[in-house]
């Protein structure tokens, strides 16, 4: 689920852009909430993860699957302590059936929602999450461990389908949500604010998460199909290969290389986030900038963030670059922020027509 809020979230915010011209507050805080809720879903379902080790399968793994529907009624009956709607409402066996049904309700209200689905297609969405879920389970991580180290449960696929369809229902109760009108031309320039660079900049955080994630994926499948699955012991062949190539090179440079140097090289050098809502980077004479300008733009950017936050060594620096760049968004003009002012370089409405950037760019 959270690999499907990273990939959904920046194509969500690209089509909803260029739709309404713009996004309000209620929009972007809707968009945000889906990728954490993605992101908590995933770390309450699969962590903590455990370490492999020779006897993993003896003393970690799950032997088999729960394929008995409705089995937490038998659970209930276990665990039971005295009767009456109270003792029943503290059974562990009920209480973990119903945070399954809760867990799945904001999805269900998201897909809804923000997609503009169906209630039998959100429903059926939410199943399919479950499913895939639980699948990751039975197949330990899709074959990454030896065996299962979560119990494959059919009442989980119950729980969270019901969920997914409360969710649906629900849906409408997310119109509340203050701030999602917006009247304005999709075509038509608008003011750059505060919110909208900030927007641009989560924007490329987000490509850069969902780049990183299947490159690493595809190196790890590449490594396990060439040394052909797990060694004797039950641990990857590729464990130290994988942690000191493929995560700390491969899957960060590829992204970054794209992300900061492809796009500073590509067009006017705005980052991809700032192309998405509608942004260009332009010379104070509304000129292309030049590529040594692009270039310290991308460098002194998102991207000279995420170059320094790899490197434990510079974990400082990159939190220096980050205060400051959140800081120069309110406090520079146009809120064209700390890379453009490093580049010398303004910002206009890619909508603006040409030859109009620099004396008639609306600011707010």
């Amino acid at each position: 689920m959270s690999v499907a809020a990273l990939v959904l979230f920046v194509p969500y915010i690209a089509v909803r852009y260029r739709r309404r011209g713009e996004l309000g507050l209620g929009n972007m805080a809707l968009a945000f909430a889906g990728p954490l809720y993605g992101l908590a879903l995933f770390f309450y379902v699969f962590a903590p993860f455990p370490r492999l080790r020779p006897d993993f399968c003896a003393v970690i793994g799950v032997r088999r699957p729960q394929l008995i529907p409705f089995h937490f009624l038998h659970d209930m009956g276990r665990s039971a302590n005295g009767k009456g709607l109270m003792a029943m409402l503290h059974n562990p066996a009920l209480a973990q059936v119903l945070l399954n049904v809760a867990l799945f309700i904001p999805l269900g209200m998201f897909v809804r929602y923000m997609f503009r689905r169906s209630v039998p297609v959100t429903a059926a969405v939410g199943l399919a999450v479950s499913l895939l879920i639980e699948t990751t389970q039975l197949t330990g991580d899709w074959f990454i461990y030896p065996c299962p180290y979560r119990l494959f449960h059919v009442d989980d696929l119950i729980a969270n389908g019901l969920g997914g369809l409360i969710g649906a229902l629900a849906a409408p109760l997310l119109s509340a949500v203050p701030g999602q009108r917006v009247h304005a031309e999709p075509g038509a320039p608008r003011p750059i604010t505060w919110r909208r660079r900030l927007l641009a900049s989560v924007c490329d955080l987000m490509s850069f998460g969902f780049l990183y994630v299947p490159t690493v994926a595809a190196c790890a499948a590449l490594m396990w199909i060439w040394q052909g699955g797990l060694s004797a012991d039950g641990a990857p062949p590729y464990s130290d290969f994988f942690v000191d190539v493929t995560v700390e090179r491969v899957g960060f440079w590829m992204p970054w290389l794209v992300l900061t140097v492809g796009f500073s090289l590509a067009g006017s050098g705005a980052s991809l986030g700032q192309r998405i809502v509608r942004l260009q980077a332009t010379t104070a004479d509304g000129r292309r900038p030049e590529v040594r300008a692009r270039l310290v733009q991308g460098l002194t950017g998102v991207g000279g963030f995420l170059l320094l936050n790899h490197f434990d060594s510079f974990s400082g620096p990159a939190t220096v670059l980050a205060v400051m760049s959140l800081v120069a968004l309110f406090k520079t003009s146009r809120h064209r922020g700390f890379s453009y002012l490093c580049a010398r370089l303004t910002m206009t409405d890619s909508r603006m027509p040409s030859g109009q950037g620099k004396a008639t760019e609306l600011v707010q």
